[in-house]
């Protein structure tokens, strides 16, 4: 995508995938954001929200120029109104776009109130590249379940669409021997380390052994979560340091 400001689509109506808006605060991850959706087949970024009036704006222009957005990544902590009242605002458009909430809010009312919003999936912070392409994967499943033609949905047509949403995380599976909930206790450790952590730092932390602290980093690292860098530090021996990839 060009450019990362809020507006309204960059690229053309005519060209393939589904027009995703992204509504997040903070610049740089918005754009980690944008180009993650970039990676994913199905789908492209047209739109950058750094505020909910921003996304509203930017979903309306769309609309009234015969692209409306598809898909919305919606942040819940915007600095101007709460994602929720985003996405209900968003539910007035025609047609109307469908959201991914994306947050580190996991307590169960937060939960509640999105999916009493209509947000459709749920993405928790912080996350790997995998485990986003596997939401966006599951919406478009949702979508290609559903026949074209509002008219012609049958109970076998929602039942199968909605299937596709409730699956759980583990249904595209994580790699054998590696724990979603460790996987973003250690991806939690790094993203509050500036300086980022070796193996041996990062299992003091989580309370695993090196050895499996190294296996999950290098996990993130080959999902573009992290990168490695070299440390000599004072002794001269290097050290991989694990870093949050900006």
């Amino acid at each position: 995508m060009s450019g990362a400001e809020p507006g309204g689509p960059e690229r053309g109506s005519s060209e393939p995938g589904l027009r995703v808006l992204i509504v997040e605060d903070e610049t740089r991850i918005a754009a980690a954001h944008a180009s993650y959706v970039d990676r994913v087949a199905g789908f492209r970024p047209v739109a950058v929200a750094h505020t909910g009036r921003e996304a509203l704006r930017a979903a309306a222009r769309a609309a009234a120029a015969g692209a409306p957005i598809d898909l919305v990544l919606m942040d819940l902590g915007l600095p101007d109104m709460t994602g929720l009242e985003v996405t209900a605002a968003l539910a007035r458009l025609r047609p109307r776009p469908d959201v991914i909430a994306i947050t580190s809010a996991r307590d169960l009312e937060m939960v509640r109130a999105a999916v009493a919003h209509g947000v459709a999936l749920y993405l928790l912070k912080p996350f790997t590249f995998a485990a986003f392409r596997e939401k966006l994967d599951r919406y478009l499943e949702f979508r290609a379940a559903l026949p074209v033609g509002e008219a012609a949905t049958t109970q076998q047509d929602i039942d199968r669409a909605l299937s596709a949403l409730r699956t759980t995380d583990l249904r595209a599976g994580a790699p054998k021997g590696i724990a979603p909930q460790t996987l973003d206790e250690i991806a939690r450790a790094v993203r509050d380390s500036a300086a980022g952590l070796t193996a041996a730092e990062t299992g003091a932390a989580v309370g695993v052994s090196r050895v499996t602290a190294w296996r999950y980093l290098e996990r993130l690292a080959a999902d573009g979560a992290v990168e490695r860098r070299t440390d000599y530090g004072r002794t001269g021996r290097p050290q991989v340091r694990y870093v949050l990839r900006r």
